[in-house]
């Protein structure tokens, strides 16, 4: 059987029907703490795979520091990501959490079972840097192993 799709998106886009997705493919939500409405605009969530709370307090409190700064948002957002080392500490929880592995065992279950999957989370990537890129590369890589 032949592995599955990846794809990743973010909840706007697939809220106004602008994410070019496989039609197949389960869309995955991966945030620690969705909105009310963001279980409409996917088939599932795995908070597990969301972001540290405390990194992601981290995260907003830089940006909103840079932001008095005169930063724009996008800028604020990319600049807090390096002050806290964001993608570092993410990978870290990856590796480290012993939920965040189950999760992940678990979609490369599925993704060699043939099933595509499609991560959603909250932000543009063509704007601001997201966690759900680093996820996607790590399972892109165990895909290959």
């Amino acid at each position: 059987m032949a592995d599955g799709t990846l794809a990743d998106t973010y909840v706007a886009a697939i809220q106004h029907d602008l994410a070019d997705l496989p039609s197949e493919a389960t869309r995955v939500g991966v945030v620690r703490k969705p909105a009310p409405w963001f279980h409409a605009a996917v088939d599932e969530n795995v908070p597990e795979l969301g972001p540290p709370a405390d990194l992601l307090e981290e995260v907003r409190t830089a940006e909103d520091d840079l932001k008095m700064q005169g930063l724009c948002d996008e800028g604020a957002h990319n600049a807090a990501w390096d002050r806290v080392d964001f993608g570092e500490r993410y990978r870290e929880h990856l590796e480290e959490s012993a939920d965040a592995q189950a999760a992940l065992e678990a979609l490369e279950g599925r993704l060699a079972d043939g099933e595509s999957l499609a991560l959603v989370c909250y932000e543009n990537t063509e704007k601001k840097r997201c966690h759900r890129t680093i996820l996607r590369d790590r399972l892109e890589s165990a895909m290959s192993d």
